[in-house]
C-alpha cells in the first residue's frame, strides 16, 4: 500500500484529491489548519476510514511540518506521494495598494509552506527504504499567467514552477520524481465567484466556465499512480473554453 499526504486537504481541490487518492488504494495523510474540515473529508470517505489520518497543520511553521511528517511516519512507516496543495489569496487590488502583511501571508503559505513540505518529504523520502517518492506541486493557471491585480498570488505560483524543476533535477540521484499541475478554473467554492464575473485583462467583467474538481483529482491520481522511471514535470488541466489560450 503506498502512502500519500494532501496538504490543503480539507476543501476544494485538496478534499477532492484526498478521496480520490484514498479510493486508488492509497493510505493518506491529510493536512490543513482546520481540524473540524479535516474530519469531515474522512466522514467523505465510503469506507476503510483507517487509511486515513488527520493532522491538523500550520504549514507556515518548522515546528509543525516536522510535526506532521512524524505524525506519517509513527503511523505508515514512509511517504510515497506528497501533493502540494495548499495556499491562500488575498483580494484583488492594484499592488501599490497591498499591505506588506497582505504580501507576507501569501508567500508564507503558498512558497514558503510549499517548500517546508517538500523539504521534510526530500529528507523522508531520501532516508526510507525502498528509497524514493513522487512530490506533485500546485502550480495553478497563475504559474503561467496573471490576471488583473493579482501580484502576490502570482509571484509565489511562478516561483513554484522553479522549485518543482530543482526538486525534479535535485531528486534524480534519489529516486525523487516531481512535477507540477496547473489547475484553471476547478468549480470549487473559491471559483465561485467566477459565475458572477471575473476582472479581465481589458478591463472589462467577464463570466468564465468552470469544471469539474474530479477531473483534477482523477490527474494528480494519474501523475501519482506513474513508476518513478516516469513522470509528468507540467500538466495543465483547464476549463476548455476559459480564456487563457489567445487574446481571451
Amino acid at each position: 500500500m503506498k502512502i500519500a499526504l494532501v496538504t490543503g486537504a480539507g476543501s476544494g481541490i485538496g478534499r477532492s484529491v484526498a478521496l480520490a487518492l484514498h479510493k486508488a488504494g492509497y493510505a493518506v495523510a491529510l493536512a490543513g489548519r482546520r481540524a473540524a474540515e479535516l474530519d469531515q473529508t474522512i466522514a467523505l470517505a465510503a469506507s476503510d476510514a483507517d487509511r486515513l489520518l488527520a493532522v491538523p497543520t500550520d504549514i507556515t511553521q518548522p515546528a509543525a511540518v516536522e510535526a506532521l511528517f512524524a505524525a506519517i511516519s509513527a503511523k505508515f512507516g514512509r511517504l510515497d506521494v506528497l501533493f502540494n496543495n495548499a495556499g491562500i489569496n488575498v483580494p484583488a487590488v492594484p499592488m501599490e495598494e497591498l499591505t506588506f502583511d497582505q504580501w507576507q501571508s501569501v508567500v508564507n503559505v503558498n512558497l514558503t509552506g510549499a517548500f517546508l513540505c517538500a523539504q521534510a518529504a526530500v529528507k523522508m523520502m531520501k532516508a526510507q527504504q525502498p528509497q524514493g517518492g513522487r512530490i506533485i506541486n500546485n502550480g495553478s493557471i497563475s504559474a503561467q499567467t496573471p490576471r488583473p491585480n493579482s501580484a502576490p498570488y502570482t509571484t509565489t505560483k511562478h516561483a513554484i514552477t522553479g522549485l518543482t524543476k530543482c526538486i525534479a533535477l535535485d531528486g534524480r540521484p534519489f529516486d525523487i520524481a516531481c512535477g507540477q499541475i496547473d489547475i484553471g478554473n476547478a468549480a470549487t467554492d473559491m471559483t465561485q465567484r467566477m459565475t458572477a464575473g471575473v476582472l479581465q485583462a481589458d478591463g472589462q467583467l467577464r463570466t468564465e466556465p468552470r469544471m469539474d474538481v474530479q477531473h483534477v483529482a482523477d490527474a494528480v491520481v494519474y501523475m501519482a499512480s506513474l513508476p518513478l522511471s516516469a513522470n509528468v514535470l507540467t500538466m495543465t488541466v483547464m476549463a476548455t473554453t476559459m480564456p487563457l489560450v489567445g487574446r481571451g
